[in-house]
This record gives structure tokens, sequence and C-alpha cells, in this order.
């Protein structure tokens, strides 16, 4: 199946899908395609969370992908690697009070192409 990101109307969205399946054919791994493949599906099926459930799911030091936005609700006392589309300001302050890192899917993709046992949460 061949993903179309030319139907996007954000080049930013675009870039980020054409991105991760090149990622994911150069390095053979699944998760960068289900992640493209998740995100170059209609706008309305993207994955909104907040801070407050990935606090509550997730443990020290877990890599965290979002394939859609992070919103800032709720509190988040763990440290981890969080990556998504994009992020609230309100998120992101929440997130650099408490250790943790933010990195776009695109960032977490060329850094580590093949990630190992990362949460994906929708």
């Amino acid at each position: 199946m061949s993903l179309n990101s030319k139907m996007k109307n954000s080049s930013e969205i675009a870039d980020t899908i054409d991105t991760l399946v090149k990622v994911s054919r150069e390095n053979s791994s699944v998760i960068w395609r289900d992640i493209a493949e998740r995100l170059s599906g209609g706008n309305r099926r993207y994955a909104s969370i907040n801070v407050g459930k990935i606090n509550k799911l997730s443990k020290d030091g877990d890599v965290i992908i979002v394939p859609g936005s992070v919103l800032g609700t709720g509190i988040i006392s763990k440290k981890v690697t969080l990556s998504a589309l994009r992020i609230s300001k309100s998120a992101m302050i929440k997130l650099q009070k408490s250790g943790s890192s933010f990195k776009t899917l695109k960032e977490l993709a060329l850094e580590n192409p093949r990630i190992k046992d990362p949460r994906i949460m929708r």
C-alpha cells in the first residue's frame, strides 16, 4: 500500500509522513510505517492525548509516541521522552517542569530509526 502524503493540506504533515515512510523502508521498521499510515488518514482520526493520561499510562524512562497532538490537561510527574505531531504550550511547560523531553515525530524517527518498545498512545 502506498501512502499519499500529497493529499494533506499542511506541508509539515506531508513532510513528516514522507520522512517516516523513508525511515521505515531504509531500516525495515514497522513502527514508523504504522505511524505514517495513521497520519495519512483523515485529520479527525488523529489522537489527542492529555498529559494526565500520559502520566497515568506510562512509567519513568518510557518513549511515548502520539500520532496527533498532546494537550495540557492534567499533571505529569514522570520523566518520559514524548514524541507527537503537535504539542500545546501548556503541555510543553508541564513536560519541561517534570524533566521530560519532547521531540517531533520526524526528529525521533531520524534519531532512532530502529526504536525498541515505544508506547503508542491514542
